[in-house]
């Protein structure tokens, strides 16, 4: 097994920041938190611990060991809180370390999360021959998540989430990427915002409809040369991970492995996510998570 995780972590956090009406629950400290940090540090943890590090404890749950966060050069927020306690190798005996994306000239925002992950790689040339996960840092994935890519057989992988088991409103569900696959397991599309025939197509015998919630496993080697040549989303303009995923599969369809896991993934989109997830953290964390680890 190779313990390396990818945070990525440079988003503008562009839906989170967006004007909102009153959320209840959700006190002044906390909208403005959301305004103006990534959403992966918004104080949504017993004593104001950010999101980040529910998932940084998860990963050290999960035997991950070396950490790569990728930020973006404006950030002033993750670098200084994670400063002092990466000085003092106080991160749970993990080795946590920065790759920057840059904006280029003539834009406003990052190339995107492929890109993201290419800054990463880049950084980390002594992962030649070697496998990686790679995650968003504003979905709190579980350990048990974390652990089956790190622990699979297969050189690419991904989590095939139960749509039933995530525990969000229609309408927001109805936003995320559709896995579909083959007989054996292997994903052969990802489908954004499916039409109901795409939905019906993606649907298994028994009713279920995985999705996607951008976690994977892959190889160094293999996804490298990809993310270096990918095209610049026609509408979007940006270079999106899922978009080289669905490539990947396009092109051989008995390379990336889907895993099926029916579970909540804490997630924070828009403000009115926060109250959830701070919810949940004060329900379902051990008592360890309470103690400052720096």
């Amino acid at each position: 097994m190779d313990p390396y995780l990818v945070i990525l972590a440079g988003g503008m956090s562009s839906r989170m920041k967006q004007p909102q009406s009153a959320t209840p629950g959700l006190d002044d400290e906390l909208l403005r938190e959301a305004q103006e940090k990534p959403k992966s540090m918004i104080s949504v943890g017993a004593g104001g611990r950010p999101l980040m590090d529910y998932l940084l404890y998860n990963a050290r749950e999960a035997a991950y060991e070396e950490i790569v966060m990728v930020v973006g050069t404006r950030d002033v927020h993750i670098r200084k809180f994670y400063g002092k306690p990466v000085a003092a190798k106080k991160t749970w005996g993990m080795n946590i370390t920065y790759a920057l994306q840059k904006i280029p000239p003539g834009r406003t925002k990052p190339l995107g999360t492929a890109d993201a992950l290419l800054q990463a790689l880049r950084g980390h040339p002594e992962w030649k021959g070697k496998q990686f996960t790679v995650c968003n840092s504003d979905n709190l994935y579980s350990r048990a998540a974390l652990r089956l890519l790190l622990e699979t057989p297969h050189s690419c992988a991904m989590i095939d989430y139960d749509r039933e088991a995530l525990q969000f409103e229609q309408s927001r569900i109805e936003q995320f990427a559709v896995i579909q696959k083959n007989s054996r397991g292997f994903l052969t599309d990802i489908i954004e915002k499916p039409t109901k025939e795409e939905l019906a197509a993606a649907t298994c015998q028994d009713g279920r409809v995985g999705i996607s919630m951008n976690i994977f496993r892959f190889p160094y080697d293999i996804i490298l040369p990809l993310l270096k040549n990918f095209p610049l989303h026609p509408v979007r303009h940006e270079k999106e991970l899922p978009q080289v995923v669905k490539m990947m599969a396009e092109r051989n369809p008995e390379l990336i492995k889907t895993m099926p896991l029916a579970e909540y993934v804490p997630d924070l989109t828009s403000p009115g996510d926060i109250v959830k997830v701070r919810e949940y953290l004060l329900r379902e964390f051990p008592e360890v998570m309470t103690v400052p680890h720096y």
